[in-house]
């Protein structure tokens, strides 16, 4: 009898997931500052536009979008959607939610900071003007919609609104308390039916730290955390699973195409062959981050993602410099133009008050000098670091950004870049990239400037960072997070 009840609990479906909270600000998410907020709110608000697992672009309140011209886009959007107080969603919430945001410091006022105006072709039908051109400028449109009727003659930023305002999706906001935020199963939902998603009440738990969350999720209380800073530390190894993806954090070297040595291809192509980065990513960040090959090495559709090599390789990084006509002698790589011998060396520039960056510089100019390259690394206070940084005054320096979602690499290749490098054949992709429709030939374009990335080295990317989500044992369903969603599949899972 113990046996068949202890079976029966086993297969028990529980249809209450419990999540945190930590340090509440609002519920509101243009508002909010809070990534707990940003991550679940996706779960009761919608955008225009959304990315799915490979971050490709897919319809949500947006069924179709085309570029009419440049700088101008149409969107026709759903007209079966119901506000989660049985109002109609019309081009009227669209025109609010970005003007709101035009006006409002919001994490997502950069997603709409060139949009010049909004037209209203009809309720169902909109018209996006831009000041400039933006490459890829539809992945702008993944921000969260609001209702323009519910917010009627309100301060958005001082509302008691904001403790229930209400969306379209999956989930809706029941009850809003000082401990925890109560989310139910929206049945007007458009997307899917009813009985589809096994989780009728999603109860979200505020704490004021995150000890308390990590306490919380070891007594069972909590199913799914997305904190990842020192989880051994805060809650061991044993007893959850774990899933491990890609972060946004990109660190990478910009190798100065000016400088008199960067300028010439295979002293480029030897630095690359000389970084052992997964030696940096053991020693320096011990194990937490990714080995990265280029910029789109997270996971984007665009990139044809194989294995990530290092590309480590001392002895054929020697050899690029013996065929580029260069000869080691007395200590030093050196050869012999205009009739003079000019001795190869190279400035390494890190931010000091960066730690584990400084750490990274002092193992690559070891790698460098074990290959004979003699390497002086510059280590500048915050200030001077950012200043060389605009300046663009360095020969190599090492520093990073948080990746797009989208697919552009005109950071790396678009005028005034990091490394000062200038492709014909770059240039010409970019500018066909910003027409493009065809999805093959967007890989195809992308693909080709990768190789550029890569082969002509103006840039060494170094690694990205790991996110992990970590989740009860109890907790039943395929767990596929990524930097834009931590909920895919989540209609799958419960608990038992």
């Amino acid at each position: 009898n113990a046996e068949n009840q202890a079976t029966a609990q086993t297969n028990q479906t529980i249809t209450d997931l419990r999540m945190e909270i930590v340090s509440y600000d609002t519920i509101n998410p243009l508002i909010s500052n809070n990534r707990n907020v940003q991550e679940i709110t996706k779960l009761i608000f919608e955008p225009l536009l959304q990315l799915d697992e490979n971050y490709k672009l897919q319809p949500c309140l947006a069924t179709e979008w085309a570029k009419s011209g440049d700088t101008s886009y149409i969107l026709k959007l759903r007209s079966n959607v119901k506000w989660q107080d049985g109002t109609s969603f019309t081009a009227q919430d669209v025109k609010y939610t970005i003007e709101t945001l035009k006006q409002i410091n919001s994490i997502y006022s950069y997603n709409v900071q060139h949009i010049a105006s909004v037209d209203i072709i009809d309720n169902y039908s909109i018209r996006i003007n831009l000041d400039t051109i933006i490459p890829f400028f539809e992945y702008n449109l993944i921000f969260p919609i609001v209702s323009s009727t519910y917010f009627a003659g309100q301060d958005i930023q001082n509302t008691d609104k904001n403790a229930t305002p209400i969306g379209t999706g999956m989930y809706k906001i029941e009850s809003n308390s000082t401990s925890t935020v109560v989310l139910k199963k929206n049945t007007s939902w458009w997307n899917i039916s009813e009985k589809n998603a096994k989780v009728d009440t999603i109860n979200v738990n505020k704490y004021s730290s995150m000890g308390e969350a990590y306490n919380a999720f070891k007594l069972g209380n909590i199913d799914i955390l997305t904190e990842n800073i020192n989880i051994e530390d805060n809650i061991g190894t044993i007893g959850y699973n774990k899933k491990e993806f890609y972060g946004r954090e990109h660190d990478f070297i910009a190798l100065n195409t000016y400088d008199n040595f960067l300028s010439r291809w295979e002293v480029r192509k030897a630095i690359s062959y000389a970084i052992d980065k997964s030696s940096i990513v053991t020693s320096v960040y011990g194990g937490k981050y990714y080995t990265a090959d280029n910029p789109l090495d997270y996971g984007n559709w665009t990139f044809e993602q194989g294995s990530s090599s290092t590309g480590y390789n001392p002895d054929q990084a020697k050899q690029v410099l013996i065929d580029g006509g260069w000869s080691y002698k007395y200590g030093s790589w050196q050869k012999v133009e205009n009739y003079k011998t000019i001795r190869l060396s190279i400035n390494l520039t890190v931010n000091a008050d960066n730690s584990s960056q400084v750490a990274v510089a002092d193992i690559i100019k070891t790698s460098l000098e074990n290959i004979g390259i003699k390497v002086n690394v510059s280590k500048l206070n915050s200030a001077s670091f950012q200043t060389a940084l605009n300046n663009k005054n360095y020969g190599m320096i090492i520093t990073g950004t948080n990746s797009s979602l989208s697919p552009s690499l005109v950071t790396y290749f678009g005028s005034g870049n990091l490394a000062n490098y200038q492709n014909e054949e770059a240039n010409n992709l970019l500018n066909e990239l910003l027409s493009l429709t065809d999805e093959n030939k967007i890989k195809e374009d992308t693909n080709r400037l990768i190789e550029i990335y890569r082969d002509d080295v103006p840039y060494i990317s170094l690694y990205f960072n790991k996110v992990n989500v970590i989740y009860s044992t109890s907790l039943v369903g395929e767990i596929k997070p990524n930097q834009y969603n931590i909920f895919y599949g989540i209609e799958n899972w419960y608990r038992r």
